[in-house]
């Protein structure tokens, strides 16, 4: 199975200069943050191009001034993907960043070690409903040494809203979806109209050089077919209650981005098939259009070259094998019969990269052959070489594309282990004018890893950023009050502590952010939830077994 992410614990000296500094005068001393890296973010495997042969022929420290997003440096989406015209579909998950541990230091005790999470019990702001410290501790900054950024002297900047959906340029948007040209589409267009245009000067010699602009011509209708085939998965997705990110057209053919994977193994089926049934529906469309013109035209030769084409697209997305279409319609069936849908994945992700060697190995045969239409006239050469190189793209696109599969698949089964109560931070609240040293000495007693700042009623306004205590020197902080180093709240940075899986990586991708108000359904505040937290809580449940 592939799996991403490790584990280290490296510890600065500081870390370990206060450690044993703090056996002597605290009860233990804080653990140091671990570094993991995070999952890959899967590539989106794309499909083939069009036969070109006529007819007949993310981390160090959070800084001040970009919070960080937890599920920004993953892989991306889950993907339910399919080459030539796929679809996706999986939550954005976190993407492991380093943190670094910093114990709490209490005013004018500068090498104080404060008690670590397994010693101190975790509770909420005011003690009342103690829950547990997320695994791997990560206390407050000590010292002015450290990766982050803030210096205390100024109030942090809000949040940035995450980028909207971007990957080429913008065609529009239908049924509110937006729809990409990525810049690869370019380079594969003017490939079809070269290669396409020397075909047709065999065909239609009277062209000239206008060939080539017919070939363009063949090469937008082409893709326009792989746009129906996308918009096929798009309109099954919604009719699902299924989120569509964006649709991308790209060098092998299109990908639907489907934020959320099909509830019952029918409707995975349904929105798979929808696809390849579209661009077979388009083939035959375009075969009763040929019928009614004259062969050896223009428009015979266009509406010929449409035909086979979408005929191709649906034939090769029907193949059972993840990424494609039949690779899901084969997952959705063994899903259907174990009832698991990591079996479906697994068996279909396997039959993808059997599918993956067969087409390395089987493509440049047949052609060679002969069995695809080329004669051995035309058989040689560049020809070969080309015929390799595709071949050798297909499946590299195929086998990537299946082992992406079973790594959302196994992220899944994980997502629910993310729950925001357990991950949750003991926070410390404390009025806008106290002083840093008194704070961090208030933290220090309660065993507490966060500050909360609230007014003179209790109700809180901005959570004190942990980079910006580390930038705070020693002997700065009992001039420097908590209101300088605090986050303004916004209503995205207040998190129910019910939240868990997918729903959680949710509501944090929407606010991108360092730390969030963890709160009680009443509106009591529970704690401080870490982005870093979160992090490495999902890279040690991707480490575990399925």
């Amino acid at each position: 199975m592939d799996e991403s992410g490790g584990s280290g614990q490296p510890r600065s000296g500081t870390d370990e200069a206060t450690e044993r500094h703090g056996e002597q005068r605290a009860s233990s001393a804080p653990a140091a943050g671990a570094t993991r890296s995070g999952p890959e973010r899967p590539e989106h495997p794309t499909g083939p191009t069009p036969p070109t042969a006529a007819p007949g022929t993310s981390e160090a420290a959070p800084s001040p001034d970009r919070p960080h997003d937890p599920t920004d440096s993953a892989h991306e989406a889950a993907t339910h993907s399919d080459p030539s015209s796929g679809t996706e579909d999986g939550a954005e998950v976190p993407g492991a960043s380093p943190g670094q541990a910093e114990a709490p230091a209490g005013s004018g005790s500068p090498d104080q070690a404060g008690p670590s999470a397994q010693d101190a019990p975790h509770g909420p702001s005011d003690g009342a409903h103690p829950h547990p410290e997320p695994e791997h501790p990560r206390t407050l900054a000590h010292s002015g040494t450290g990766t982050g950024t803030g210096t205390g002297t100024g109030k942090a900047q809000p949040p940035r809203r995450g980028r909207e959906p971007g990957g080429g340029l913008l065609m529009g948007r239908p049924f509110g979806v937006p729809v990409y040209v990525a810049p690869s589409w370019f380079l594969v267009a003017a490939l079809i109209t070269w290669v396409f245009g020397g075909q047709l000067d065999r065909v239609l010699p009277e062209l000239g050089a206008l060939r080539y602009l017919v070939s363009l011509f063949f090469a937008v209708a082409f893709y326009a077919s792989v746009l129906v085939h996308e918009l096929a998965h798009t309109v099954a997705a919604l009719r699902f209650k299924l989120p569509v990110r964006r649709i991308q057209l790209q060098f092998f053919g299109g990908v639907s981005e489907i934020e959320k994977e099909a509830e019952t193994p029918g409707r995975e089926f349904v929105l798979s098939f929808v696809g390849p049934l579209l661009s077979l529906v388009l083939s035959g469309l375009f075969y009763l259009a040929m019928l009614a013109v004259e062969p050896g035209t223009v428009p015979g030769v266009l509406l010929a070259g449409l035909m086979i084409s979408n005929l191709i697209v649906a034939a090769f997305n029907l193949l059972p094998g993840l990424p494609l279409d039949g690779g899901r319609m084969l997952r959705a069936v063994v899903w259907k019969i174990t009832g698991r849908p990591m079996s479906g994945t697994i068996a279909a992700a396997w039959v993808g990269r059997a599918l993956a060697v067969s087409v390395l190995i089987g493509l440049p045969l047949l052609t060679q052959s002969g069995v695809l239409g080329a004669t051995q006239d035309h058989v040689g050469g560049m020809d070969t070489v080309t015929d390799a190189l595709l071949a050798a793209i297909l499946a590299a696109i195929i086998w990537t594309g299946a082992g992406n599969s079973l790594r959302m698949a196994r992220l899944r089964e994980h997502l629910p282990e993310l729950r925001a109560r357990s991950l949750t931070r003991r926070a410390v609240p404390v009025e806008t004018s106290t002083p840093l040293s008194e704070a961090l000495r208030r933290a220090n007693e309660a065993g507490a890893r966060a500050l909360v700042v609230v007014d003179a009623d209790g109700e809180p306004l901005s959570l004190v950023r942990e980079a910006a205590i580390v930038g705070v020197p020693e002997h700065r902080r009992p001039w420097v009050a908590v209101s300088g180093l605090a986050q303004d709240l916004t209503d995205g940075m207040r998190v129910s502590a019910e939240l868990a899986g997918e729903a959680l990586l949710d509501t944090l991708r929407a606010t991108p952010a360092t730390e969030y108000l963890v709160v009680e359904d009443s509106g009591e505040i529970y704690g401080v939830l870490s982005a870093a937290d979160v992090e490495r809580a999902f890279v040690k449940a991707m480490a575990r077994p399925s």
